[in-house]
């Protein structure tokens, strides 16, 4: 294909752009704004779109203990209620994390033992005591002084 024609050929497709972008996609006054406009939906607008995507494909991370029904547990004895439902609750619970072999949270163990105390079963609040001690070691202190108050 002859130079001229190539030229010819190129200046007819830019021409053609010009007159699309001019009239058609985009009415702007001038070339250079209908080019930044171009510009803004091609490039910036799939990237609005597809960013709420990339962060969808993002896995929520592993905790590290598995809580289970613990916390409403704590606030239910201190609103009050049937100590047995919130100890029931509690074991069945624990036996939830340890079929899946999941760590037992820090505070359950005290919580059933202190729960076990208020209802009168001492040898099971001295068991729960000593293995919230045995599994966290941070809460030996507070532990023993629970069994030493307690009258162990």
């Amino acid at each position: 294909m002859p130079l001229s024609m190539q030229s010819t050929m190129a200046s007819g497709t830019r021409r053609a752009s010009e007159i699309v972008m001019k009239t058609c996609i985009f009415p702007c006054r001038n070339y250079s704004a209908a080019r930044e406009r171009l510009l803004f939906f091609t490039c910036f607008i799939p990237l609005i779109v597809f960013i709420p995507f990339l962060s969808g494909c993002v896995t929520e991370p592993k905790t590290l203990y598995s809580w289970e029904s613990y916390e409403s547990q704590v606030y239910a004895y201190l609103k009050g209620e049937s100590l047995e439902e919130q100890i029931s609750a509690l074991e069945r619970d624990r036996e939830k994390i340890e079929a899946r072999s999941y760590a037992i949270p820090p505070g359950l163990y005290a919580h059933l033992g202190l729960l076990y105390t208020e209802t009168g079963d001492t040898s099971r609040a001295i068991i729960c005591f000593e293995t919230e001690k045995f599994l966290f070691p941070e809460s030996a202190a507070y532990m023993d002084f629970i069994l030493n108050n307690y009258g162990r």
